[in-house]
C-alpha cells in the first residue's frame, strides 16, 4: 500500500492569518515609535525653552548686581523681551516662533517672571515660565 502525501506545510489560510497578526503587531510598534519621536521633540523643545528662561533670568540677575534702582523699569520697558531674531543674536537657537517676555513687579524684593512661548509641530502654543525674587 502506498502512503498518502503528508501534511507538513502551511495551508494558505494559516499563512494569511499569521501575516495578518504580524502586520497588526508591526503597525502597533510603528505607531509607538512615531509617538515616541513626537514626545522626544516636545521634551527637547521644553528643555531648550527652560535653558532660555534660565539664560534671561541670569542676565537679569547680573544686571541687578550692577544697578538695582532702575531694574524694574528696564524689565517692564522690554529690555529682556526678545523675539526669535534677538534670541539668535544672543547666541541661542530659537524655537519656532519663540518669544521671551520678562515682567517685574514689587519693590524689594523684585518679583521677576520670565515666560518663553513657542509653537510646536502641530501649531499649538506652548510656554514655560520661571519666577524668582531679586533683592538689592
Amino acid at each position: 500500500m502506498k502512503k498518502g502525501l503528508s501534511n507538513k506545510g502551511f495551508a494558505l489560510p494559516e499563512l494569511l492569518l499569521a501575516v495578518a497578526i504580524l502586520a497588526f503587531a508591526l503597525s502597533g510598534l510603528l505607531l509607538l515609535f512615531i509617538n515616541c519621536a513626537f514626545l522626544n521633540e516636545a521634551n527637547r523643545n521644553l528643555s531648550i525653552a527652560s535653558s532660555h528662561t534660565q539664560f534671561v533670568m541670569e542676565d537679569i540677575r547680573e544686571a541687578a548686581s550692577t544697578g538695582f534702582s532702575s531694574l524694574k523699569a528696564n524689565i517692564n520697558a522690554g529690555n529682556w523681551d526678545w523675539n526669535s531674531t534677538a534670541i539668535n543674536t544672543h547666541g541661542l537657537t530659537a524655537l519656532t516662533n519663540e518669544a521671551i517676555d520678562a515682567q517685574a513687579s514689587g519693590t524689594e524684593p523684585l518679583d521677576v517672571i520670565v515666560t518663553v512661548t513657542w509653537k510646536d509641530r502641530s501649531g499649538k502654543d506652548r510656554s514655560i515660565a520661571i519666577e524668582t525674587l531679586i533683592g538689592p
